[in-house]
């Protein structure tokens, strides 16, 4: 497996970040900080996506499977700063409110394209088994839809249809199950499979309908871009009157408020109970975030070292450079130097546990679908010790918010018991 960015290297020879003093920094600047980190991770989003669009444009116009590679992994590398992104998502509602068209999961994939005969999907969804591709129009309960011209405004349109949240037709893994197709390995080894020839011209077509496979692939890559455009004008200090100023108009402490109330509900009922709790305690592939394309473990070290961006105040784009500047870490410390030093243990040895996913995927050839399964008891004791780990990181950052004064955190559990 290829490693994704300078990020991982570094996390395979050393798995400390360093962490930059600052000398007594103001909340403001601490919030104004977390603006430029949040403009930065969501401008390498939008530039891995261009260069995703890119790869896809290449695969399309001549499928093979040298290019169905080179795409799939532009797919993998976008998604190293977009899960740095989710922090973002807790706390501020306009990120909240926006990432459903491009990050639900799980979803029904038979909304979209052909699937196995024994594909399970949500009870109750009409739209299930609507496959898009290989018709011109659809019937979701009583409404029937016109199709058959595949565009990035259709699949908006087409989003959640029917009121399921399972019935996702665009965003991140959209794509990923066009060019993984469905993963029918179970809890054992392998991916997605599907062929090059899904999408070829002519008599080399494999599985019918592949000129509408094709738009499909190139509607959502494109509705990702402009979506992605729409979330980095948000947080850009050359844009009036956008989020980013709303946020800097509102009082410091709120500020805070809503960075370590992300990070909380990211670290606890998110990454810990939705993303891994649930899997693990059914033993569920359908439950895995990146399920097509075995990429999870990536998924998870990357939404933790979001988390861990936010607190030291730290970003390493896409192109080795390190944004550093002002963070929670500091004013902790300006407070409480040794309480500082307990709390950045906390969240050193959680990046050090996820990463042991990562460890697993690329040196024991365990995926996160097969750490799960109902026999491997060291692969669920693994998921296991990362969650705890996480539970442990969510404490420490409630410890923070003590010191800083912030009250009534109450990080997002999803309802989880831990």
């Amino acid at each position: 497996m290829k490693t994704l960015f300078p990020l991982n290297l570094i996390m395979a020879s050393a798995l400390a970040m360093p962490v930059f003093a600052h000398a007594a920094p103001t909340k403001d600047a601490v919030v104004e900080h977390y603006a430029d980190i949040a403009h930065a991770v969501y401008s390498d989003s939008l530039s891995t996506a261009q260069s995703l669009d890119k790869a896809i444009d290449a695969f399309i116009a001549s499928p093979s499977q040298a290019t169905l590679d080179k795409a799939r992994q532009a797919w993998k590398q976008a998604r190293v700063p977009y899960q740095q992104s989710e922090v973002f998502r807790f706390g501020n509602a306009v990120v909240d409110d926006w990432e459903g068209q491009l990050n639900a999961w799980p979803l029904d994939e038979g909304l979209i394209d052909y699937v196995a005969d024994d594909y399970q999907y949500e009870l109750g969804n009409e739209g299930a088994k609507a496959n898009i591709i290989a018709n011109k129009a659809i019937q979701v309960g009583n409404t029937k839809l016109d199709v058959e011209k595949i565009t990035p405004e259709l699949l908006a349109e087409l989003n959640e249809i029917g009121g399921s949240e399972a019935n996702v037709a665009t965003g991140y893994h959209a794509i990923e199950f066009l060019l993984w197709g469905q993963d029918l390995n179970g809890t054992k080894a392998g991916a997605g499979e599907r062929q090059y020839t899904d999408f070829a011209y002519g008599e080399a077509c494999t599985n019918g309908n592949c000129d509408r496979r094709r738009e499909y692939l190139k509607a959502a890559s494109e509705l990702l871009q402009t979506d992605l455009s729409w979330m980095e004008q948000q947080w850009s200090a050359d844009v009036a009157s956008n989020y980013r100023a709303e946020l800097l108009a509102d009082s410091a402490d709120n500020g805070l408020r809503k960075m370590l109330f992300g990070m909380g509900s990211l670290s606890l009922g998110e990454l810990a109970g939705e993303r891994m709790k649930v899997a693990l305690e059914a033993n569920s592939t359908e439950d895995e975030h990146d399920c097509f394309s075995d990429n999870t473990h990536n998924s998870h070290y990357y939404n933790e070292q979001g988390i861990y961006n936010v607190y030291t105040g730290t970003y390493m784009r896409v192109n080795g450079e390190l944004v550093s500047g002002p963070s929670i870490h500091d004013l902790v410390a300006n407070k409480d130097k040794q309480a500082a030093q307990a709390i950045q243990a906390e969240f050193d040895s959680a990046r050090s546990q996820v990463y042991t996913l990562v460890q697993s995927a690329e040196k024991k050839d365990q995926s996160f679908d097969q750490l799960i399964a109902s026999g491997n008891k060291a692969g669920n004791a693994l998921v296991n010790e990362s969650i705890m780990a996480l539970v442990k990181q969510t404490a420490s950052i409630e410890q923070a918010a003590g010191i800083l004064g912030v009250s009534n955190l109450n990080p997002d559990t999803a309802d989880h018991q831990f």
